[in-house]
C-alpha cells in the first residue's frame, strides 16, 4: 500500500498541470486597419474661431459658450480647459511627410483662467496650465482595436519656452466602467450618509507628454537642452518614462488599444510609418477597462504668467484608425451642448 501511495505521489508531481491563460491580445502597431478620422491640414484657408473668453472649467468651473471651432468642422475648443491662443495653418517644415504642404500650428500664453494669470499657482502651487485642442471624431469601440498616429515637429531648442516642465501632449479621450464609493441619499448617522459601491462610466485620457529640460536647469547634469517623452499612464495613474530626445525635428507618435483595454505606446524620430521596432511599452491606464475610444486631442502648456508664450507646436496628419470592422461603441460621449437660454 505504501509503495502504491509513493508511486501515485511521483505520478502527480511528474504530470504537467495545464493552466488556462487570461485573455490577452498581441500589441497592435498604430496605423493598422482602416482610416476612420483624419485631417491632412492641406487647406491654407483653414481658420479657427476662438470665441473668447475661453473655457476654464477645470480651474473655476466656468464653461463659456459658444465653444470655439474650425471652419472645416474638424476641431473644437475644450470646455474643460479652453483652446490655445494661436491656432492656424502653416507651411510644412522641412522633412515633413512626402507631399505634405500644410500643418496645424498651436501655441498659447494665457493657458489658465482668462484674465487671471497664475491662477493655478495661487490655488495649488502649480507653475503651469494647459489648453486643449480636440478633434471632432467618430467614437470607436475598443473591440475594434483603435489607434492613432500623429507627426509632431519639435523646434530648435532655443525656440522652446525656457522652463523645465511639460510643454505638449497627445491624448486619447476614452471611457470605461469604474467602481466607486458614493454616499447614498437618505437618513444620515452622525452626519454621514451610508457609503455604497457603484459602477459608473469614467472618462480617462491616456497618451504622451513631451517635457523640456533646459540646458541651464540645475538638475540637468549634461548642460545641454533635451526633451523627454512621458507616457500616461500605468495602472495607478503614474507617468512612465519614455525615450529621451537629444535632437529636435520631426517625431512620429502613436498608440493603439487592443480589446483587452491595454494601451500600447510607440514613438520614432522622423515621419516614417511606425513599426514594431518603435514599441515602447504597454499598460492599462488607471486600471480602467476601457470600452470606448472617443477621439484624440492635443495639450499645449505654458507657464501661465501672462508674459511667457509656450513652445510653438506643429502637427501633421493627425489620424485615427480601426483595426477591425466592429466600429460602433455601445455608449458614446457627447460634445457638450450650449445650455438653452431661459425665456424672458
Amino acid at each position: 500500500m505504501l509503495r502504491c501511495f509513493a508511486f501515485l505521489r511521483i505520478l502527480l508531481l511528474a504530470t504537467p498541470v495545464l493552466l488556462l491563460p487570461a485573455v490577452s491580445f498581441a500589441q497592435l502597431v498604430p496605423g493598422s486597419g482602416t482610416l476612420v478620422n483624419q485631417d491632412k491640414m492641406e487647406d491654407p484657408k483653414f481658420i479657427y474661431t476662438p470665441n473668447l473668453p475661453k473655457s476654464s472649467k477645470e480651474e473655476d468651473e466656468q464653461v463659456r459658450y459658444p465653444l470655439g471651432g474650425s471652419n472645416n468642422g474638424m476641431w473644437f475648443e475644450s470646455p474643460k480647459r479652453g483652446s490655445p491662443d494661436s491656432v492656424k495653418w502653416v507651411e510644412a517644415p522641412v522633412g515633413a511627410l512626402p507631399g505634405s504642404t500644410g500643418c496645424l500650428y498651436l501655441r498659447t500664453r494665457d493657458s489658465g483662467v482668462p484674465g487671471h494669470p497664475g491662477y493655478n499657482f495661487r490655488k495649488e502651487g502649480v507653475h503651469q496650465a494647459q489648453d486643449d485642442f480636440i478633434m471632432k471624431a467618430r467614437p470607436l469601440s475598443v473591440s475594434s482595436s483603435p489607434s492613432t498616429v500623429v507627426r509632431v515637429y519639435l523646434p530648435a531648442w532655443e525656440n522652446w519656452e525656457q522652463r523645465n516642465g511639460v510643454s505638449f501632449g497627445l491624448r486619447a479621450g476614452m471611457q470605461g466602467p469604474m467602481e466607486k464609493e458614493k454616499e447614498t441619499i437618505g437618513r444620515k448617522l452622525f452626519g454621514r450618509g451610508r457609503m455604497t459601491k457603484v459602477t459608473e462610466m469614467e472618462p480617462y485620457y491616456p497618451g504622451f507628454f513631451i517635457q523640456f529640460i533646459p540646458g541651464n536647469d540645475p538638475n540637468n547634469k549634461t548642460g545641454q537642452p533635451y526633451a523627454m517623452i512621458l507616457l500616461r499612464s500605468d495602472e495607478l495613474g503614474h507617468e512612465m518614462q519614455g525615450p529621451v530626445i537629444r535632437e529636435p525635428g520631426w517625431w512620429t507618435l502613436g498608440m493603439s488599444v487592443t480589446p483587452d483595454s491595454r494601451v500600447h505606446y510607440y514613438a520614432s524620430p522622423g515621419v516614417d510609418d511606425l513599426t514594431q521596432a518603435d514599441y515602447i511599452r504597454s499598460s492599462i491606464p488607471y486600471g480602467i477597462r476601457g470600452t470606448t475610444f472617443n477621439t484624440i486631442f492635443f495639450n499645449v502648456c505654458s507657464a501661465d504668467n501672462g508674459q511667457s508664450w509656450s513652445t510653438p507646436w506643429i502637427i501633421d496628419d493627425p489620424s485615427v484608425y480601426a483595426g477591425t470592422g466592429n466600429y460602433a461603441p455601445t455608449q458614446q460621449a457627447q460634445i457638450p451642448a450650449a445650455p438653452q437660454q431661459q425665456q424672458q
